[in-house]
Parts: structure tokens; C-alpha cells; sequence
């Protein structure tokens, strides 16, 4: 279908697209993708029954059915308050001084995720001078700066710092990889006698990083302070670092300037009321689930609470629109859209992978209804159902297939993690049945249902375990890992050895 997308009075475009989405959010998705937009869009259309004038889309069955005329806007992104951390501005000498009360950069700031390459960091005008006629002197003689106390604790005093601005827990690569950044754009910072050059950097950067942790911890910085007691949880057994694992942004972030936690508190309690209605305010909920994020956040990680217990607490985290809107909070990044890019990305060459496994069973019978039927729905279906069978992980536990006649509390018995698969028909091969249902469970409840298909049930599965801090099933470790790191793309630097090599395989020709 052609659709006819105005930008702007001097930008007006033809999109081309094979079928209309079912919803106004994924034609949202399709057209950020198409006209390579960012942000929240807005999208009107012309109405026929008002003489074409335009008005707001929020039902796909509004649209015209031939060749419909459509308007993005988009939206203007909120001012960002003053006591912002901008990852843009220079870390403060207050920040890096030697005072433990120095103020903490606020975690909620986090908008971007580690950059590769690391830009190193601008410093100050008489470090700067320094360094560039170290840098002429390299290139003449090949000599060496001779960096003193003085120069070398501000240096990594700032490069401590624009690590910090991403991330509080950097790896021992990400480290790496800053400290190969200085010395190569500064060559003069090379280390005498060390064949990379950088190695010594890497460790002074680390202990920088423990200094800035430590000083932060004092400070009161929340996202360092939920491991204050650590030392204390080791000797009863719980080794557990509470910190970002899976590329979280906003682990644990603080509460806004000038709100205390009682006053958050009364919002998460007009927000359990305004839940309660039947017609309930949306852009209030919306307004609210942000102020509250942070007290959420703090609930969900320190005290680890049961999922009905969250439910209970916090009922409208579990709407389709917050699990989203939860996501980007925590990871920004959009959890469809990256979640169907990638998915739609690897699609073909994870089914040829699968033709290619002819020893598994249980990968024929996944693929063969494919030889019937080539809907995009079942070919998602295909590539994320048969991904452990591929892994050779057992996700017996994990995919659940029953039929409309089983209750509700027999099929979801001693599961904590898994996809409920509600199916009609007397075909034994899965995808060649009619699938009339599809769920979450967590923790042997049903917590969304009568989701589109198969693949919006595995994306809203991984919103959740984002959005309440629940763990990867551990014997589904890697296929949760392809679903993150390659799919999403959220992580992807670093990769275990297997997800490593399954996708160099997606990635060759």
C-alpha cells in the first residue's frame, strides 16, 4: 500500500508499505523506521466525513481504506530540568575532588548507552597544551611525555568521570578499551617499556572508578548505596551485587530534586486510586508512573518483592503502554521496535540455520507447517520458538503448549518464567494449529494475556523481566542473551562465547 506522509509544508513523501499495521502504535513503529524519525510522533490523517480536514489517528479502522494522506508530527522532547546530568557537559571539579560530600550525578540522567568508540574527554587548557606538543615530540622522536602526580590524577579524575556519566559498574573491556582510546589520541601517554602501551592505564582507571564509587556511596548516591551492606550479606550466603547486568542505563536512579519519598509515596497512591476507575485518566497514569519511577525502582531492587506483590502495589506497571513506556526508562531504548527490527533482521537466516539442523526433531517440526504457510507471524514464531532447540538449551518449562480445555492454574504449575501457547486443533505440529491464546507467566500467573501472537508475547516478556527485575531463566541463559544482545542490540560489546560465534553465523552471506 502507498501511503502519502506529510512532514512539513517542503517535506511530503511517498511511503511504501506491504500490508497496513494492525495497530496506530505499530504504524507508528513502521513509520519512525521509514522516514528514520526519533521520539513520540503524532499522526493525523485526512477525514473524509469533515471535508478532509485532519484529525488525530487513534483507531486504525479510521483510516481510509485507499491511498490515505497522513500527517507526523513530532513531538518536541521535555525540556531537561537543571539539575539534570547532561552527558554533554564536562564533569565538575567539585565532582572530583577529594570531598566525600561532593553531589552525586543523578543516575536518571542516563539517556545514552556506552559509546564505541569512547570519546575521550576534553581537559583543561594547560593539560590540553601539554599534551599536544607531547603528541608533536612523539611523532618527531618517538619520546615520551613524563606525566607528574599532579597531571596524571587529572586526567583520570575527567576520564573517571565520563565513564561514570554511562555507566557506574564499567567492565574490565569497557575499561580496556578507554584506556586504549587515551593513548591513542594522546600516543604520547604510552607507557615506556609496555608493548601495548595502555596497560597501566587500565588499572589506574579502574581504581579511579572503586574511588569514584566509594566517594558517590557517601555522598548518598542510591544506585552505590543498595550495596553499602554487602559485607554484611556475604557472611548469611547472598553474594549478589545489586548493579546493572543486562545494560540497564537507569538502575537505580534517584528520587527528583525537591521530592521526598513521602511525597512520592502519595502519588503512588493516587495512582492506585486512579487505577481503581473504570474510565480511567491515561495522561495522569503516564504523569504519574514517571514521578513514581524512581521509588519503584527502589522498591523492586532492595526489596526483591514477589510479582503479585508488585501487581498490587504497582497495578498499572503492568499495562501494555507502561511496560513500554517502563523500558525506555530503564534502558532507553523503544522495546518494539528494537525488539521486531532485529527479530525481522535475523528471521530468514535463523530459518535456514534451523533447515540446516536436520538431527533436531523438535526444529523440523517447528519449520515444517512453514512449508504451508509463510505469514510473517509464523515465521517469527518459528525463529524464536526454535532458538534453544538450536542453542540446545531445554525449554520445556519455559514454552507452554495446552489446549482451551486445560485450567489456567494446571498449566502454569511450578513455572516461573515461560510462554503460555493456548492452541485449538488436532494436528500434533505446533504452528500448524490455530493458536487462540497467548500469555506471560511469571511466577505461575498469567500476567498478560491475549497477546497479538507468539513474538509480542516473548517482547512483552522481556519488557517485564526488565521492568520488575526479574532474572533470565537460568537454563535459557543464552537464548535470552541472542534475544537482548543481538536482537535489541542492548549489550551487544560484549557477548558470551556462544552467542558470539551463533551471531557471526547471522552475520555472514
Amino acid at each position: 500500500m502507498l501511503l502519502h506522509v506529510i512532514l512539513a509544508d517542503d517535506d511530503i513523501r511517498r511511503v511504501q508499505v506491504e500490508n497496513l499495521p494492525e495497530t496506530v502504535d505499530e504504524l507508528k513503529t513502521t513509520l519512525k523506521v521509514k522516514l528514520d524519525l526519533e521520539g513520540d510522533i503524532v499522526i493525523q490523517f485526512q477525514d473524509p466525513e469533515f471535508n478532509n480536514e485532519l484529525c488525530n489517528l487513534t483507531e486504525m479502522s479510521e483510516l481510509p481504506t485507499e491511498r490515505p494522506r497522513l500527517k507526523v508530527i513530532v513531538k518536541e522532547q521535555p525540556n531537561i530540568p537543571p539539575f539534570a546530568f547532561s552527558l554533554d557537559d564536562s564533569c565538575s571539579e567539585t565532582a572530583i575532588g577529594t570531598s566525600a560530600s561532593s553531589a552525586c550525578p543523578p543516575s536518571t540522567s542516563r539517556s545514552r548507552h556506552w559509546p564505541d568508540p569512547f570519546v575521550i574527554p576534553t581537559f583543561s587548557y594547560d593539560i590540553e597544551l601539554k599534551l599536544k606538543k607531547g603528541n608533536v615530540t612523539y611523532k618527531i622522536d618517538g619520546s615520551l611525555l613524563a606525566v607528574n602526580a599532579a597531571m596524571k590524577r587529572d586526567i583520570l579524575d575527567k576520564v573517571g568521570c565520563a565513564m561514570y556519566k554511562y555507566n557506574a559498574y564499567p567492565t574490565s573491556k569497557q575499561i580496556e578499551d578507554v584506556a586504549k582510546a587515551l593513548v591513542g589520541k594522546y600516543p604520547c601517554l604510552r607507557e615506556p617499556g609496555s608493548s601495548q602501551g595502555w596497560y597501566c592505564w587500565k588499572f589506574s582507571l579502574a581504581f579511579k572508578m572503586g574511588n569514584l564509587r566509594q566517594k558517590y556511596r557517601i555522598a548518598g548516591c542510591p544506585e552505590l548505596t543498595v550495596n553499602q551492606k554487602r559485607s554484611a550479606d556475604m557472611s548469611t550466603g547472598n553474594k549478589t551485587m545489586k548493579k546493572a547486568k543486562r545494560s540497564e542505563l537507569n538502575f537505580l536512579p534517584d528520587f527528583p530534586e525537591g521530592k521526598s519519598p513521602d511525597c512520592i509515596e502519595s502519588e503512588r497512591i493516587t495512582l492506585m486510586q486512579e487505577m481503581k476507575k473504570k474510565k480511567r485518566d491515561r495522561k495522569m497514569i503516564d504523569s504519574l508512573m514517571e514521578s513514581t519511577f524512581a521509588l519503584r525502582r527502589k522498591e523492586l531492587v532492595n526489596g526483591e518483592p514477589l510479582v503479585s506483590e508488585i501487581k498490587e502495589r504497582w497495578p498499572a506497571l503492568f499495562m501494555k503502554k507502561q511496560i513500554r513506556a517502563e523500558f525506555m526508562r530503564i534502558v532507553s531504548t523503544d522495546l518494539h521496535q528494537s525488539f521486531f527490527d532485529g527479530l525481522d533482521k535475523y528471521v530468514p537466516k535463523l530459518l535456514q540455520m534451523y533447515r540446516m539442523r536436520t538431527s533436531s526433531s523438535d526444529l523440523r517440526s517447528l519449520l515444517e507447517p512453514l512449508d504451508v504457510e509463510t505469514s510473517n507471524q509464523k515465521r517469527r514464531a518459528a525463529a524464536l520458538l526454535g532458538l534453544p532447540y538450536y542453542l540446545k538449551e531445554d525449554p520445556c518449562s519455559f514454552i507452554l503448549v495446552c489446549e482451551d480445555t486445560i485450567s489456567e492454574k494446571d498449566a502454569t504449575k511450578e513455572v516461573d518464567v515461560g510462554i503460555l501457547i493456548v492452541t485449538e486443533g488436532s494436528s500434533k505440529l505446533l504452528l500448524a494449529k490455530e493458536i487462540v491464546n497467548v500469555g506471560v507467566v511469571l511466577e505461575e500467573q498469567i500476567i498478560q494475556h491475549d497477546l497479538e501472537d507468539v513474538a509480542n508475547a516473548f517482547a512483552t516478556l522481556m519488557g517485564l523481566l526488565y521492568c520488575l527485575d526479574i532474572d533470565y531463566p537460568k537454563r535459557l541463559k543464552y537464548t535470552f542473551e541472542v534475544m537482548q544482545k543481538v536482537f535489541m542490540g542492548i549489550g551487544s560489546g560484549s557477548c558470551s562465547a556462544k552467542v558470539h560465534g551463533l551471531r557471526n553465523r547471522l552475520l555472514q552471506d
